[in-house]
């Protein structure tokens, strides 16, 4: 009786309006790691630089640091590192969003697209945040860092967040029906992606009965075309940055459909029986 009567607004109203909730949404997805948002993004960035340094430690014991593309090797590695942390933290994030039952749905403004669009760019922003500081500290205390082409390399960051985001669009469409099944593969695809992303090597340099083991996971195009833009001397002949482009597009799609359909059936109740 006493509600207030929505007044029309523009199609620009409602896009500023729906750019608030998603930056409000965003901050909440930042802080959900660490009631201190500046904690949270350092956690990110000790991790990201264990991996680096756990990676350099093992080249330099193995000795194949020889593989390696000529050039600077932590940046090799950095180049592998940076995009596989974005992919798939980007992939736990969106899995890891409110659903259609979650009781967030319950707020007018809220909808299962903020909450999709909130989790992706949240992860994005924790880890370009991240990569840029670490290749700031690394170029101002060790050595100056040389990327050869660094709008194209920085393309392939976001091509890799993109397909990460559009696998976890997928996945949290199908979560409310297999919630068991989602968690598992989440977890199988994550820990396979150490190796089935490529970033321990190039594909210039895979046989070809090895390349048919990769070539598969649009994360292996993605790196591999990275560190063709980011160095000189390399050159990718059997990777494609088109190839990940359209299977994130593809996965968008579908992903987009199967929540649609979720929203439309999914019940609080679901729950009650698991």
């Amino acid at each position: 009786m006493f509600q207030a009567t929505s007044k029309p607004q523009t199609k620009l109203g409602v896009a500023i309006s729906m750019a608030e909730v998603v930056y409000h949404s965003i901050v909440r997805s930042v802080r959900r790691a660490h009631n201190n948002a500046f904690l949270a993004i350092a956690m990110n960035m000790l991790q990201v630089v264990i991996f680096v340094l756990a990676f350099y430690v093992m080249f330099s014991v193995l000795g194949l640091r020889g593989a390696a593309i000529r050039g600077d090797f932590l940046l090799y590695i950095m180049t592998g590192i940076f995009l596989y942390m974005t992919h798939t933290k980007t992939l736990g994030a969106v899995v890891g969003s409110e659903g259609p039952a979650n009781p967030m749905m319950l707020h007018a403004p809220m909808n299962t697209l903020v909450s999709i669009c909130s989790a992706a760019l949240g992860a994005l922003y924790i880890q370009l945040l991240s990569m840029f500081m670490i290749l700031f500290i690394y170029h101002v205390a060790f050595t100056p860092v040389v990327i050869d082409q660094p709008f194209r390399t920085f393309g392939m960051v976001i091509l890799a967040w993109f397909t990460g985001a559009a696998l976890g669009i997928v996945l949290l469409a199908i979560k409310p029906w297999f919630p068991t099944f989602v968690s598992i593969f989440t977890q199988i695809y994550q820990r396979a992606n150490m190796i089935a992303s490529g970033k321990m090597f190039v594909a210039n340099t895979l046989p070809g009965f090895m390349l048919a083991m990769f070539d598969w996971n649009p994360l292996f195009h993605a790196i591999d075309q990275s560190r063709g833009f980011a160095f000189l001397n390399y050159n990718p002949r059997y990777s494609s940055w088109e190839y990940s482009f359209w299977v994130g597009i593809i996965l968008v799609m579908v992903g987009l459909m199967g929540e649609f359909y979720t929203r439309k059936h999914a019940s609080v109740s679901w729950n009650a029986r698991r």
